[in-house]
């Protein structure tokens, strides 16, 4: 398989490529983005105390808890998709609204040890299945949301999602603590 091949114009939504793609460098490899991104996550927040993960940076933001559980669930959404289009699924598959997903969440009365290990437990079911597509079967192209959506689009839109993610917890979130 050759991840490293970018996704191309039209198996994608336009938007992804003013946020997602951009964070993922040219010429990286995104799988290993991905393994790296999950200690990234792990040392950017794994020493927060309980109180600091609750942490908003504004008023109606999602709390760190919340952000780290938006990770998680996109993620399995995201791979959700890649399978079914890398199967030959046919149908425009859901799209979901993030903030209806995390006011349903509970992550705040979770703690954050247990938040970062689903996620890593996620992120290692997530690189698994990537690596078992064939490279046909990362060109793929199905429908998300009525939009156009590749595995190989898939497999770039996660690392990048994550890397904007830590870019704004980075920003935004932990200056505040």
């Amino acid at each position: 398989m050759n991840s490293q091949t970018r996704p191309v114009s039209g198996q994608y939504p336009v938007y992804y490529d003013e946020s997602y793609y951009p964070r993922v460098p040219a010429g990286a490899d995104p799988l290993e983005l991905l393994e790296q991104q999950t200690a990234e996550l792990q040392q950017l927040l794994g020493g927060l105390s309980e109180q600091q993960a609750l942490t908003a940076y504004a008023p109606g933001k999602w709390s760190i808890k919340e952000m780290v559980q938006h990770l998680t669930d996109t993620e399995r959404i995201f791979a959700y998709r890649a399978l079914c289009v890398a199967r030959g699924e046919t149908q425009s598959l859901p799209g979901f609204d993030e903030n209806a997903y995390a006011a349903e969440s509970d992550a705040n009365s979770r703690t954050l040890s247990e938040l970062l290990a689903e996620n890593e437990m996620v992120r290692k079911s997530s690189l698994a299945l990537f690596r078992s597509f064939r490279p046909a079967q990362l060109d793929r192209v199905g429908l998300a949301n009525n939009n156009p959506i590749s595995v190989r689009a898939l497999l770039y839109v996660l690392p990048g999602h994550e890397a904007h993610h830590i870019n704004v917890l980075r920003e935004r979130y932990l200056p505040l603590l």
